[in-house]
């Protein structure tokens, strides 16, 4: 009986994407659109032609949908203003989710548009994987949990999860991840998600590696980093979305006695993953960046990989260069720390210097080989065989009538001046 043949190795390029992002990306349909797809063409003259691609898109590319609709509601400036302008202006959807379902306001708000932010979300991750013949890691977004009913996707009550969808080329889905450790501002009092489960934890063998989603904190976490090692994880993805100023103080400290400069901690992730791990051998972590109302974030996307790999010695702003970065986006300046922990306050959102919001956007690749995949393809879950079915419908959303499209911007605009007479 003659052995099977070999299999060759995999060789592929990946693509990490560090985009800057405002609130007038999220106002509409089109101008979502138009940002994703921005960030696509960023990507594309780093594209191989000769080998698969795997693009990374960022943490929470999704979660400022919540504002499609809702341009009146900017000048209000902050995030807090504003969703509380949005609950208001769009009572008649959000009073029955939180009533019925129990949870908060800002969940609810979520939730009550979330069939067709999903939707809208999806198709256009779909549509820009198959037009530009990548593996797409889509970022995460925060996204209900569904099953199938009848043929139909119908949502989970009560559940939101920061979610990661990977998509193959021709726009089918690969997998999905949920983030399992939330950081304070994604949890009550914050946006108000829900942790998702450490032994739902996947790894998805492809063309572009084994891959395994840690989305920002997971990668931190080492039962997180644990669990996709021993599930085969060659290549470890880490969407990110940073909320502070990147040359501040850690915001989660492992030890309170110990704080140290972010990219200091930062280390901790990826580059730990790839430099000290075992079966993890890449890692790709895209940062967004940009003042969204009045947040601000910041960070260096890098692509990372052992040490023999990565040579050339260089590492984050504030930290001692070193090998295993294959690929890493500079800041926006370099310097003494306290040189730059200034230049991090002025980047920020209503600074009122004439740096706020110049941040540094880049776009990384580096060339990569593995051997043939040994892992076998999880099972589906239920919820990944749901968002199969609204991947493959065509079908626009459900609009809301015309009168109560109305009614949200004459309360909306209502509030908004209300705000804005107080200010003054």
């Amino acid at each position: 009986m003659s052995l099977p043949a070999p299999q060759p190795p995999r060789v592929f390029r990946a693509v990490a994407v560090q985009p800057k992002w405002g609130a007038e990306h999220f106002v509409s349909a089109d101008a979502f659109r138009a940002w994703m797809r921005g960030q696509l063409e960023a990507a594309r003259p780093h594209l191989s032609h000769d080998r698969p691609n795997l693009v990374v898109l960022t943490e929470l590319n999704g979660l400022p949908l919540v504002l499609r609709g809702a341009g009146w509601a900017l000048p209000l400036k902050t995030f807090e203003r504003v969703a509380l302008a949005l609950v208001v202006a769009r009572l008649p959807r959000v009073l029955p989710v939180l009533l019925r379902e129990r949870v908060s306001p800002i969940r609810a708000l979520q939730l009550a548009d979330s069939e067709a932010n999903t939707r809208l979300y999806l198709h256009t991750c779909r549509d820009l994987a198959r037009e530009y013949g990548v593996y797409l890691c889509c970022g995460s977004a925060p996204m209900p949990r569904y099953r199938v009913v009848n043929g139909r996707s119908v949502r989970e009550a009560g559940t939101l999860t920061n979610q990661t969808v990977l998509l193959a080329p021709d726009g089918t889905l690969v997998g999905v991840t949920d983030k399992v450790h939330l950081t304070p501002d994604e949890e009550a009092g914050g946006v108000d998600l829900s942790p998702g489960r450490l032994e739902e934890l996947r790894v998805f063998p492809t063309p572009v590696g084994d891959l395994g989603v840690a989305i920002s904190l997971d990668a931190f976490r080492a039962g997180v980093i644990g669990r996709l090692e021993a599930s085969g994880c060659t290549v470890l993805l880490q969407p990110d979305a940073n909320g502070a100023a990147w040359t501040s103080l850690e915001g989660l400290p492992p030890d309170p006695d110990n704080v140290r400069d972010q990219p200091v901690a930062w280390l901790e992730s990826s580059w730990t993953a790839t430099t000290s791990g075992h079966s993890i051998r890449y890692a790709v972590n895209p940062m967004v960046v940009g003042n969204l109302l009045d947040l601000s974030f910041d960070g260096q996307s890098a692509i990372t990989g052992r040490a023999e790999d990565a040579q050339q010695e260089r590492s984050y702003v504030m930290t001692e260069p070193r090998p295993g970065f294959l690929a890493l986006a500079p800041w926006v300046a370099d310097g003494e720390p306290e040189e730059v922990r200034t230049i991090g306050r002025q980047l920020a959102a209503h600074s009122g210097h004439p740096r706020e919001n110049a941040y540094h956007v880049d776009v990384l690749h580096a060339d990569l080989s593995l051997p043939a995949s040994t892992v076998s393809p999880p099972p589906r879950l239920p919820h990944e065989a749901a968002l199969e079915t609204i991947l493959a419908d065509q079908a626009a959303p459900r609009r809301a009538s015309p009168a109560s499209v109305w009614l949200a911007a004459a309360l909306g605009l209502g509030l908004a001046v209300l705000a804005l007479k107080r200010r003054r």
